[in-house]
This record gives structure tokens, C-alpha cells and sequence, in this order.
């Protein structure tokens, strides 16, 4: 489960719940020192905001007619040390993305469709994310049977927004 942050509060809470990683478009206010959670960076800016905030990958959203800025990031990217992560929405875009770049990480992206298309979207790109590929789909605001349906079709990860992570974990996290 990665959870979709604004703030330190709501990274904390997420990570209490049973987060596994965060999601955050712009440095979260307040402090995140005591966070130990993995953050992708999702806002479409250069890999270098994401590495100043302190992100440990970066989104890049695929796009057929800019592969020289798709190089361009992925380059950026890896030269910060950042992991990258290709947005992809159609199948065209995966299998383009996989001839290029063969990344190791895809998200399957819902931008641009309500809850239900996106969870179709991600059902229908999955078959074509290659063995070994991590898939992480993003669902805006998935329910439980969503989440156990996407991981027992073989999805990695799934983006959800900021709320009641524990309900879509499914139990509370072990007490440490």
C-alpha cells in the first residue's frame, strides 16, 4: 500500500496504519525525520525537486511524441540516485516504454478516469508488464475488494489517497 501525503501528520498516519511507502507531490509540511518510509515523488517536475525533497524515486509520465525528455529524466534520475518509475495509461505507452527504456518499475496510471476506469485500466495493462517488472497501479479511492482483487491479479503496490489506510491493509499493523 502506498498512501497519497500532503503533510508530516498524515505521512505519520499513514505509516502507523500500515503503510508501506508514500506517495507526495510537494515536500510534506512539518518535519518527516522520525518517517522510515520509501517516497515516491509524483508531480511531473524535474527529478532534481524530487532529490531536494528527499524522495527515494521519481515519477516520469510516458509520452510517445518526447522521448528525448523521457531519456532526459530517467537520466537525471539515475544520476541523483533516484529509482524511476514510468507512468503509462494504454498499452501502446507500455509497450513503448519497454523498447526504450525497459524500466523496472510501471505505474499504471488512472489520470484522466474515475476509481472504476482506473481499476479496469490497471486490470487490462497488467498481462503486459513483463515478469520481474514491479507494477504499482493508482486508484484515487480504492476499497478493500479492489486492493485484494489487484494483488491477486499480480500488482505490487497500489497508490491510494490519504485515509483509513488500516481498512485497506486489512488488519492492524504488528505492534513493534
Amino acid at each position: 500500500m502506498i498512501v497519497n501525503v500532503r503533510d508530516a501528520d498524515g505521512a505519520r498516519t499513514a505509516e502507523e496504519q500500515g503503510a508501506e511507502a508514500l506517495v507526495v507531490s510537494a515536500p510534506p509540511q512539518g518535519p518527516t525525520a522520525a518517517i522510515d518510509l520509501p517516497v515516491l515523488w509524483y508531480s511531473g517536475g524535474a527529478p532534481r525537486k524530487a532529490a531536494e525533497a528527499g524522495a527515494d524515486a521519481v515519477v516520469i509520465v510516458w509520452e510517445d511524441d518526447e522521448e528525448e525528455r523521457v531519456l532526459a529524466l530517467r537520466d537525471e534520475a539515475l544520476s541523483l540516485g533516484l529509482e524511476y518509475v514510468i507512468e503509462v495509461r494504454t498499452d501502446e505507452d507500455l509497450e513503448s516504454a519497454l523498447e526504450l527504456l525497459d524500466p523496472e518499475i510501471f505505474l499504471l496510471s488512472a489520470r484522466g478516469s474515475d476509481d472504476e476506469d482506473g481499476f479496469e485500466r490497471a486490470l487490462e495493462l497488467l498481462p503486459d508488464v513483463p515478469a520481474g517488472k514491479l507494477a504499482i497501479a493508482e486508484l484515487h479511492a480504492a476499497g478493500r475488494e479492489q486492493v485484494i482483487e489487484l494483488e491477486r491479479a499480480g500488482v505490487d503496490a497500489v497508490i491510494v489517497g490519504a485515509r483509513d489506510v488500516a481498512e485497506l491493509v486489512g488488519a492492524a499493523p504488528p505492534q513493534v
